[in-house]
């Protein structure tokens, strides 16, 4: 039934339409890469007069097609301009370079780090002006006092105008990175009084408080480093991880402890395979998965990153149960066009949303082509099938992560196959030892127990591999030589793809 409705949404009379999408999308990198900042009112004429030669040339198909195409590549420039920050009085970044009195609410989940706490603030007001302002301002303040998503404060600091930052050889575009959250000022260490308390979504402080409440079970059944990794399997934390992070790093597995796409991918695949072989009826695998996705997503607070991550997950549900590559992958633009149409700097400053679109691909086209020639390896409980997803997520992903990142993780094939299929099982064994916390101690416990020697045994195969002197490298991997790794991976897809049809109707013929 859900194959069926994929059929229908993607059939071959709405290519077009992907194409579409696809042409919104290059507008967009355009724009971003380029940083144009062209006036609305231009494109909104160019927009209208595209629209009107469509309309005006409707019978004629290349030409209807060239002025769409062209409409929605306009659309996707329209779409960067209208995202750069506004001017005038009544928008906070306007008294950037200024020492202001501001009251604002804290808009979402405060990010603590182990020497501060990031607050995205929502301006309300310039107290000393008495003007009222819209937009937010990226607040960093010590660890103490805390305040929690909601809190109404007033605060007195210069406001300034994020910068890119020179990271070595690479510049990183801090100021591109919190343009992704809809902010353009910063504050640094600002002396804050909080006026009031529950001014947020009552929905969304009732899931920070569930999240509150799990993690005080979580560091009440384990101790650190043990803690911080089960937090970070279940809701993406990873503030007591210490030394373990960098280790998880240098072994190209951070992603375990990371809510992305990229994790999320992997384990839906690895999951529906496991369902299936438990000889649950693929249909009914495909909404238990796509349920607890959904669920995950709205646990750990429904952000844009999160949200994005599970619908990634989702689209590979649906390759798997249409079993169309083709057809999947324009699912994949498409939901790729809306995510970037409600935020455009993801597009190109956003590692999470790169990494999360390209993994998806990976599983979508790649995992097919290397399971044909792994059609002899036996299934071994499922291991063959993580193996395949993680081999082509870091096949399909190590270019962006080269540009990206600047490191090479060696290890990180071996090391992904020997813990990437236990992570499914820590991750429901946590959930069930917080839960049973709620209920009975004694039981929390021994489930805790199991749950931990899972951890150790990851936390000690790590260690181990991060030891070695060539577990990772440093590499300067330049934009081009990216551009070009893609199109060599498309053209190896598209011929091996070609080569096993062949062989496939050869077999049948014969």
């Amino acid at each position: 039934m859900v194959a069926e409705g994929v059929e229908k949404l993607v059939n071959s009379k709405s290519k077009t339409f992907f194409a579409f999408c696809f042409c919104f999308l290059v507008g967009v990198a355009l724009a971003s890469g380029f940083e144009w900042e062209i006036k609305f009112i231009y494109l909104e004429i160019l927009l209208f007069a595209l629209a009107a030669l469509a309309i005006f040339y409707w019978d004629n198909r290349k030409s209807r097609a060239l002025f769409l195409a062209i409409f929605f590549l306009t659309a996707g420039l329209a779409r960067y301009s209208l995202a750069l920050p506004e001017s005038g009085e009544n928008v906070i970044n306007h008294y950037n370079g200024r020492v202001t009195t501001i009251s604002g609410v804290v808009a979402s989940e405060p990010d603590v780090r182990l020497d501060s706490v990031r607050y995205v603030v929502r301006a309300r007001k310039i107290v000393n002006l008495d003007k009222e302002v819209e937009g937010k301002i990226y607040l960093t303040n010590p660890l103490y006092p805390r305040f929690n998503y909601g809190d109404e404060l007033k605060f007195t600091c210069e406001l300034k105008s994020p910068k890119p930052r020179n990271d070595g050889e690479k510049v990183f575009r801090y100021d591109r990175y919190l343009a992704i959250k809809d902010v353009f000022s910063v504050c640094g260490y600002a002396k804050i009084e909080k006026i009031s308390g529950g001014n947020g979504s009552r929905i969304y402080a009732g899931i920070l408080e569930i999240k509150a409440k799990l993690a005080d079970k979580i560091i009440r059944l384990w101790h650190e480093p043990h803690a911080g990794f089960m937090a970070g399997l279940l809701y993406g934390y990873r503030g007591g991880l210490g030394k373990l992070n960098e280790d998880f790093t240098r072994t190209g597995v951070t992603h375990i402890v990371a809510i992305s796409g990229y994790n999320i991918t992997i384990i839906a695949a690895l999951l529906i395979f496991l369902l299936v072989r438990m000889r649950i009826r693929r249909q009914i695998a495909f909404w238990i998965i796509a349920s607890l996705i959904v669920l995950f997503v709205i646990f750990t607070g429904a952000g844009a990153s999160v949200m994005r991550a599970g619908i990634m997950g989702i689209l590979v549900l649906l390759a798997r149960q249409a079993g169309r590559a083709a057809k999947a992958g324009n699912m994949l633009i498409f939901a790729a066009a809306v995510m970037v149409a409600q935020s455009p700097f993801i597009l190109l400053y956003d590692a999470g949303f790169q990494l999360s679109f390209i993994s998806t691909l990976g599983l979508i086209y790649l995992n097919p082509v290397i399971a044909k020639y792994a059609a002899g390896m036996p299934e071994l409980f499922g291991l063959k099938e993580s193996a395949l997803s993680t081999i082509s997520a870091i096949i399909a992903t190590m270019p962006i992560i080269l540009y990206q990142f600047g490191r090479l993780s060696l290890v990180a094939p071996v090391v992904n196959l020997l813990i990437l299929w236990l992570v499914p099982f820590l991750m429901a064994l946590g959930a069930a030892s917080a839960v049973a916390g709620f209920v009975y101690l004694p039981l929390a416990r021994i489930l805790a127990a199991v749950a931990w020697l899972g951890l150790e045994y990851i936390i000690r195969v790590v260690h181990w591999f991060a030891g070695l002197s060539f577990a990772s490298m440093e590499i300067a991997f330049p934009f081009w030589l990216t551009f070009l790794g893609y199109c060599g991976m498309i053209y190896f897809i598209k011929s091996k793809t070609r080569d096993l049809k062949i062989k496939t109707e050869a077999g049948s013929d014969s």
